[in-house]
């Protein structure tokens, strides 16, 4: 919004700023050394020997690795340039692989069945376990290891990328990971910088250089950093050969914006010390701007970086379906238990017989009769576990991780989430979270750059009280049409020229040129209409509010052609005029403006300020305030972003009073920052109003839309903004968040815990007084504080009552407050955070899902989201359609898993009724191993990947369909509890069906062959001889049958009388389906009719 950075124009300050605070540094420096290394700060010298250990405050560098050269001195070990954001390496991905997928308890219980079957005498061959589980283990280690190595692959990219290091007097090209701490870096313009740097030098003759740091913290608007003077005159190789300097700084940290250090370079035998602060360092991953060349030197490198320190573990985020398959497992281990126990008892109340303890075909050894009562129990008990341990599904991780996997492609490859303009497509950052995409309750979302485009347009402003419009590239007062000849040059009042001049030179602009080698001094390449061409010149600006205002003064008229040093020059439908830089105020959170003092062409001292009108307005003493107050409004209501501008003019005394005001503070050794903002507010006050501004932040498209589909889906849309709450209204009003029809409620302004608390009581009671109509409720970021703070209950329970919610003036800690707020509630709905900037980034990581949009804030919230998408309207299908899909196949795929299992272990439990509880298995080996691992695993994973209940189309048009699968509802313990029943029923139906048609029947094999494997127990070619027996045919068409009538009966029954939403449009996309391609036969003319009666 406004620039929050300091500028290249420091102004006359800056080098009685540097000799106070390298005073401050240093003693801060001194001070720390000397308490870790036992030395007198008048002996800490560079050329001293000192070494402070790693642990200690500080560290050394010498520019250049010009170590001194006497014995004494043991150079500090710092970290190399490497960056490692892989988890394995070739020696520990076995052994740490291992230790975390037997963290898993399907995993480890399955390793504690194997070795039981490998230290007893167990009814299955150890096979049986150890096969499944070694298989299970292989395929999650082989999709770990690929994915590790797809990071491994990245970081090689980053380590091995070519950098130009200053080395023996010549500029060496090595690789990035080679770079050592003290090495000299040249990093060229639009490159990223490898580590750390230092600022030395650059090709401007004042040693500054242009940066963005987008990839790091988000911000787009180009930042300036400084070299000190020193080092600035070192542009050459040999210059920075002959280098002699050493650098003394804090131990890294992850703070981005802190920097404490200082430099001491050794001239002609002299010592000169300079401070070191934040703009002196160029941080790995910021990129060079504006600016040819640069030299630096390496301070942080690799994993010590401020940008690897920031690399930020997210935390483990679980899906809905994941905790219910965790719950199922533990039901399905106390069925196992249940049945072992139940088994073992029997075995015991069977075997008290004694014509069954020891029959004559099974004569116990003298071992067994003097072996341990209990030790014997134990064993039979865990020979059981053994023997039913398969209706735990041991392959249902594997599958389901498969699932995600391969399932997760889906959504990169559908062409509708595909972005042309920008040529993006969707993006996966984590598989394990499909599912929960079609189970969101609450979507909060950012609004600049999320539902709008993040791209300013000026369109209105206010001068002296009057509207005006940017017409032709000429300022029209409102009502009024332009209709002055094209090229003649406009006619300005003194009011307007001055508002104009204010909006081109109160600002950080900084200017890049397309052709660098076009002189600018000699020509004039801004000869076109009104004096100026944009061709050669390229404005970077620290928001794009403050860009769409320097660009729409230059198209009025006013243009901003140079800034160089100290002074700022402008050009006035031609005629040039330079202003001298006196003073910045920068831009602060607390004050919301920004100022410049300049000295005018003709000698004058005048402040030009701007910034919120809530910190402007109230230190205005003259200008048609009430006016601009109404006008400021107005373009609120339309959406637009509003900045307000005033000037105050200075007598040489009150330039002398302020100029020692300002200099007291900013030498100030204690309490700097304090007393800076009381000289801030002490110059910014009598300010004179010029007018203001309405910058127009267009929609994306389809957002409307977007929010409509959602809120028929049952999603509840929260809007989550910075913005003053009028703009912030108007834009919820115009994307459809807010209805013109709705009750809009205000939780605004509140000064106390009582008055929040008794405006949340009265919002509560008017919600239930007039509960028939929709309401809408606008908090703003003090109030929400309040209420979070005493009242969470009570604030809760209106915005559940409500059928949107917006909240303005939004501290990014805020934002992820309120997310956590309604994942903490009881009934815990499933979150959805969605934004595109760096101050999204914790609202995202702390929502269920987090959603970035590829947008024009930098990379950081789509590298800390889960998933990420171009526009906002990829949102509605990503939800409707593959949230669907993905939710309705992991439920089924999780439930046939449980099912498939009962169906097969139960017939093994109730055979024992006919075994005497001996533990003898119903199945061979070979078929118990590959039943979970290929026989059932493969079928319902091609499934899960590819059915579609209903067309996509019918999804994204009926959002309502979305309600049908909310609250987990197919995994519900209703449901399990249905699919359990269903396969103890059919477990039943297989064993007491093949039991009573095949059972008596010894000559099934129709050739009076008695059964084949009787006689060696193996089950080799005996399907081979089954199926070409007719009677076992029709046993299995029959069991089948049987199997499926009740459901069948029951699905029919339930379809007729009581449909789903899901099951209507089901018949409708049949229809549809089969329309089309009926209709896709017929002649033109026929086919629209037949297409119109289907419709």
């Amino acid at each position: 919004m406004l620039p929050l950075q300091k500028n290249t124009h420091r102004g006359r300050e800056r080098h009685g700023e540097e000799e106070r605070e390298k005073q401050m540094f240093g003693l801060c420096l001194m001070e720390a050394s000397d308490k870790h290394a036992g030395l007198p700060a008048s002996r800490l010298t560079p050329d001293s020997g000192f070494d402070p250990p790693h642990q200690s405050d500080t560290r050394t560098i010498y520019v250049a690795n010009r170590f001194p050269q006497h014995g004494h001195y043991i150079p500090q070990r710092f970290a190399d340039n490497r960056i490692i954001s892989s988890k394995y390496t070739v020696w520990n991905f076995v052994p740490k692989n291992l230790f975390e997928q037997f963290r898993r308890i399907a995993n480890f219980y399955f390793l504690i069945i194997f070795l039981v079957q490998l230290m007893i005498d167990t009814p299955t061959s150890p096979v049986t376990s150890g096969l499944p589980l070694f298989f299970v283990i292989t395929v999650t280690a082989i999709k770990q290891g690929y994915e590790d190595w797809l990071r491994h692959k990245a970081d090689n990219e980053v380590n091995g990328a070519p950098v130009f290091v200053v080395r023996s007097g010549s500029l060496v090209q090595t690789r990035s990971k080679n770079i050592r701490v003290g090495d000299i870096v040249r990093v060229a313009k639009d490159e990223t910088f490898p580590a750390d740097l230092a600022l030395l030098s650059s090709d401007r003759a004042d040693g500054t250089c242009h940066i963005t740091t987008a990839s790091l913290d988000g911000e787009t608007n180009l930042k300036t950093n400084f070299s000190v003077a020193e080092t600035a005159v070192c542009q050459s190789v040999s210059q920075l050969e002959a280098l002699q300097a050493v650098v003394e700084c804090q131990q890294p940290d992850a703070d981005l914006y802190r920097f404490v250090g200082r430099i001491t370079v050794t001239q002609h035998g002299e010592e000169i010390v300079r401070a070191l602060g934040q703009e002196n360092l160029l941080l790995r991953g910021a990129r060079l701007k504006n600016t040819k060349e640069i030299f630096g030197v390496a301070i942080y490198t690799g994993m010590e970086s401020k940008m690897a320190l920031n690399y930020k573990c997210k935390s483990q985020k679980r899906s809905a379906v994941e905790k219910s398959m965790n719950t199922f497992l533990l039901i399905y281990l106390g069925i196992l238990l249940f049945e072992a126990v139940l088994s073992t008892i029997l075995k015991y109340a069977w075997q008290a017989e004694d014509k069954w303890d020891e029959p004559f075909y099974n004569q116990k050894t003298e071992q067994e009769r003097n072996s341990s009562p209990i030790l014997k129990f134990i064993s039979d008990f865990l020979a059981f576990l053994v023997l039913y341990n398969f209706i735990i599904p041991i392959s249902l991780y594997v599958t389901v991780e498969m699932q995600k996997f391969l399932g997760s492609f889906f959504i990169g490859w559908d062409l509708d989430l595909y972005h042309e303009e920008s040529d993006q497509k969707a993006q996966v950052n984590t598989s394990d979270l499909n599912e929960e995409l079609g189970q969101v309750e609450y979507v909060f979302t950012d609004k600049t750059g999320t539902l709008t485009e993040n791209e300013m347009h000026f369109r209105e402003c206010s001068i002296n009280g009057v509207k005006y419009r940017e017409v032709n590239g000429k300022l029209a007062p409102e009502g009024m049409t332009d209709d002055s000849p094209d090229g003649s040059t406009p006619h300005l009042t003194g009011d307007e020229l001055l508002f104009l001049q204010a909006v081109a030179l109160c600002h950080t602009v900084q200017i890049s040129y397309d052709q660098p080698d076009c002189p600018v001094g000699g020509g004039d390449p801004f000869s076109h209409a009104n004096g100026f061409s944009s061709s050669h010149m390229e404005y970077y600006a620290s928001s794009p509010d403050e860009k769409a205002l320097v660009e729409a003064a230059k198209r009025i008229g006013v243009a901003f052609t140079r800034c160089s040093g100290e002074t700022m020059e402008i050009k006035t439908f031609g005629k040039s005029e330079k202003y001298k830089l006196l003073h910045l105020l920068e831009f602060d959170a607390d004050r919301r403006r920004m100022s410049v003092i300049l000295q005018t062409p003709s000698g004058g001292k005048v402040l030009f300020t701007k910034g919120a009108e809530s910190a402007i307005l109230p230190f205005t003493t003259s200008g048609e305030i009430e006016k601009t107050r109404l006008h400021v409004d107005e373009f609120a209501l339309k959406g637009l972003r509003t900045l307000v501008v005033a000037c105050r003019h200075f007598s040489p005394e009150e330039y002398i009073d302020v100029e020692k005001h300002l200099n007291a503070a900013r030498t100030a050794l204690q309490q700097r920052e304090e007393k800076l903002q009381e000289a801030f507010a002490y110059i910014e006050r009598d300010l004179q109003l010029l007018g203001a501004t309405g910058v127009e932040d267009k929609l994306q498209d389809k957002v409307q839309e977007t929010i409509e589909a959602l809120r028929l889906a049952g999603i509840k849309v929260w809007v989550l903004t910075g913005d003053k709450h009028e703009t912030a209204v108007s834009v919820s009003l115009s994307c459809g968040h807010f209805h013109r029809t709705m009750n809009i409620l205000e939780l605004l302004q509140q000064r106390s815990d009582n008055e929040c608390a008794e405006q949340l009581r009265r919002l509560d009671r008017r919600i239930k007084e007039d509960h028939v109509i929709q309401h809408g409720l606008v908090v703003d970021g003090a109030s929400l504080s309040l209420a979070l703070r005493e009242h969470e209950k009570l604030f809760m329970e209106v915005c559940k009552n409500c059928s949107a919610v917006l909240c303005c003036r939004m501290a990014p800690l805020q934002k992820a407050k309120v997310v956590r707020l309604f994942k903490t509630s009881p009934e815990k709905p499933i979150t959805l955070a969605i934004g595109d900037g760096a101050n999204d980034v914790s609202m995202i990581q702390e929502a269920h899902v987090g959603i970035g949009i590829m947008g024009k804030e930098g990379r950081q919230a789509v590298r800390n989201s889960d998933y990420a998408i171009a526009r906002f309207k990829f949102l509605a299908k990503l939800l409707l359609v593959h949230g669907h899909f993905y939710y309705i196949r992991i439920a089924t795929l999780v439930q046939y898993f449980f099912y498939k299992n009962v169906c097969f272990i139960t017939p093994q439990f109730l055979y024992q009724f006919f075994c005497l509880f001996s533990q003898q298995t119903l199945y061979d080996s070979v078929y118990l191993t590959l039943y979970n691992i290929c026989f059932t695993s493969l079928p319902i994973l091609v499934y899960s990947l590819f059915e579609q209940l209903v067309h996509p189309h019918v999804l994204q048009n009926k959002p309502g369909l979305y309600r049908d699968i909310s609250k987990n509802s197919l995994l519900s313990f209703r449901t399990f509890l249905y699919w359990t029943l269903l396969g103890f029923l059919h477990a039943f139906i297989f064993f007491f069906g093949s039991y009573i048609l095949m059972g008596e029947d010894t000559t099934l094999m129709g050739n009076g062959q008695v059964w084949p494997f009787l006689h060696t127990q193996d089950m080799y070619f005996v399907f081979v001889q089954l199926l070409s027996s007719g009677s076992a045919w029709f046993a299995i068409i029959i069991i089948i049958i049987t199997c499926l009538f009740p459901d069948v009966v029951k699905k029919v029954f339930y379809r007729h009388l009581q449909p789903t939403s899901t099951q209507t449009s089901q018949m409708y996309s049949n229809r549809v389906a089969i329309g089309d391609d009926f209709i896709a036969l017929q002649p033109l003319s026929r086919a629209k009719s037949q297409l119109g009666k289907i419709r």
